[in-house]
């Protein structure tokens, strides 16, 4: 696919120049934030921005209206200020840290709770300088097996198949069966792999299926079911209450009465407020 330009994904130390002022998105991996720290991003965005916070398609946040300094970055003291609600951990990895898990793995059903491999593979991504150098589009989606997340594997990552093992998914392509210990190196390794494959310059591939060549030789076939579930309806569910949320976003007001201590930002614009017992 040619470009003539490079990605310029929007992140925070990156945001995007909208007319009303700076667009910031903020990276939140497999949708988990901590509550306290999705208060302090709705002050944030009533102190410098206008005052709502939005949800994405990739289970990621957004704030508008965000002060530009003369370069066109975010200026310092909202920078600093939006650091501060520990949701940007590197500077460096501001876009990066594009994984979608699925909302309700570790709350209910699922062959895996996945979390444990989130967690390694987000350190991976961090502790990596190289990885600062994948596209801002770049997808990583982790299946814990019930396939809601079926329609949804973009670039890497992996469906669960049990507890213990998950297999790789390369692109649209199925990859080798590993346990889900070693999951997050071998999608680290791809990611390198695919980085010294993507070229240089503004035409450089952004996703996997853009590579001149396969990535990997794939296994070709699903070692388990792997069917579309569909979105997670919203209301009461397994596990919690899932919130729909509207063009609008979060404001201060709105999660003032959540108690849960962490929520997961869903890809389908909703937020899940897991049971205080899960």
């Amino acid at each position: 696919m040619a470009r003539s330009r490079p990605d310029r994904c929007p992140g925070i130390v990156h945001p995007w120049p909208a007319d009303d002022g700076g667009l910031v998105r903020i990276r939140v991996p497999g949708g988990q934030v901590r509550l306290s720290a999705l208060r302090a991003l709705a002050a944030v965005a009533d102190q410098y921005g206008d005052g709502r916070v939005r949800l994405t398609g990739r289970a990621n946040l957004q704030v508008r209206a965000m002060p530009l300094g003369a370069d066109g970055t975010l200026a310092e003291p909202a920078l600093a200020a939006l650091e501060a609600t520990g949701l940007l951990p590197s500077r460096e990895h501001d876009r990066v840290r594009n994984v979608l898990v699925s909302p309700q793995t570790g709350l209910t059903g699922g062959r895996a709770d996945l979390r444990p491999v989130l967690a390694a593979l987000d350190a991976l991504l961090l502790g990596d300088p190289a990885l600062a150098a994948l596209p801002g589009r770049f997808l990583l989606t982790l299946d814990d097996g019930r396939g809601d997340l079926a329609d949804r594997h973009k670039d890497l990552g992996l469906v669960a198949l049990d507890a213990e093992r998950a297999q790789l998914r390369i692109g649209e392509a199925y990859g080798d069966v590993v346990a889900l210990a070693d999951a997050p190196a071998a999608l680290a390794a791809l990611a390198h792999r695919f980085l010294a494959a993507r070229g240089t310059g503004p035409d450089a591939a952004w996703h996997v299926d853009e590579l001149a060549a396969p990535l990997v030789v794939p296994a070709g076939v699903a070692a388990g079911a792997d069917v579309a579930t569909g979105p997670l309806p919203f209301g009461p569910v397994p596990g919690g209450e899932h919130v729909a949320v509207g063009d609008d976003g979060l404001t201060l007001s709105t999660i003032a009465g959540w108690t849960a201590g962490t929520v997961v930002v869903t890809p389908w614009h909703g937020v899940l407020i897991p049971e205080e017992n899960s």
